[in-house]
């Protein structure tokens, strides 16, 4: 056998349940476009709400970049909703 495809086989299952946890998790919050602050909060909720979600997973090479990016896309989305609502072009 190939010394380290066994690593590899691991952490590849690993993604696949990682992803497959990410998939499941329900992320929503409630802020204020308007404030900073809880822009922010909002920001903080959803990382630990992914981080609860597959936290466990982030000693995992090839899933710590994934949960990284997703926070970041999160994040991002969040600050582009705000955006939006500031502007008139969404529900507060």
């Amino acid at each position: 056998m190939i010394k380290g495809l066994d690593k590899l086989q691991r952490d590849l299952k690993a993604v696949e349940i990682a992803l497959k946890e990410l998939d499941g998790t329900r992320l929503s919050v409630e802020y204020d476009a308007h404030d900073p602050l809880s822009i922010e909060q909002a920001i903080a909720k959803i990382h630990r709400d992914i981080d609860a979600s597959v936290g466990s997973y982030a000693t995992n090479s090839l899933v710590r970049p994934i949960i990284e990016q997703f926070k970041e896309t999160m994040r991002q989305s969040i600050i582009n909703q705000a955006i939006e609502k500031r502007l008139g072009g969404g529900a507060e």
